[in-house]
């Protein structure tokens, strides 16, 4: 008898799509944290389908990239996939300049995805990541310029911004940046320690939902 394998759908920007820090490349499926949960959750029965884009956020449209907005297509993606488990992290591209979104703003727009899974998607479970935090120094001279040091303050707050969330609309929750740092290289993405680390993180905390 074939076993049918049930999907976790993973909802992020480059940090989910693995952007190698201070590059534009990609790092490969078996470095990545979504393929290094990828890998181990097949295991359990379940594919894993990435769906990482850089520069997505929750609610806001960049003015300099089209289709970044997170509640513009996540709809379509839950229609596309049907998954049975969604894991969302975004937030970071949120805290830019232009946009000049606090942690509270930020935090409902988390909490907006959230919905539109509820609402497509009603039996599935949900894991919503607040995102790592960003680097001091990450909008200085060399780094990104669409970040601040207002930026970097605004991302230290989302844990507990988005463990709220996810405590009302009663969810799981796990935080990045309890387990992952920001490079050095570009201070805003996660090196291969961090993916590996912050895979462990998601492994443990998808065995605990599926148990």
């Amino acid at each position: 008898m074939v076993m049918k394998m049930k999907e976790i759908l993973c909802f992020g920007d480059s940090n989910t799509y693995g952007l190698i820090p201070g590059t534009k490349d990609r790092y490969d499926w078996k470095t990545r944290w979504t393929g290094i949960v990828g890998e181990k959750m097949k295991e359990k029965g379940y594919v894993l389908s990435e769906e990482g884009l850089c520069g997505r956020t929750t609610i806001f449209d960049d003015p300099l990239r089209a289709g970044r907005r997170g509640t513009e297509l996540l709809p379509v993606l839950l229609e596309t996939h049907k998954p049975d488990i969604v894991v969302i992290m975004l937030g970071t591209n949120d805290c830019k300049i232009h946009y000049d979104a606090s942690p509270e703003l930020i935090g409902l727009g988390a909490k907006k995805l959230v919905e539109q899974v509820q609402s497509n998607r009603a039996d599935a479970k949900i894991v919503l990541v607040s995102p790592i935090a960003l680097g001091d120094g990450v909008g200085e001279e060399g780094y990104d310029p669409e970040f601040d040091e207002n930026s970097v303050e605004r991302s230290k707050k989302l844990p507990k911004v988005f463990a709220n969330v996810a405590r009302e609309k009663q969810i799981a929750f796990l935080a990045a940046s309890d387990f992952a740092l920001p490079s050095k290289a570009d201070r805003e993405h996660m090196d291969e320690t961090g993916h590996a680390q912050f895979a462990e993180a998601v492994i443990e905390k998808l065995s605990q939902l599926i148990v």
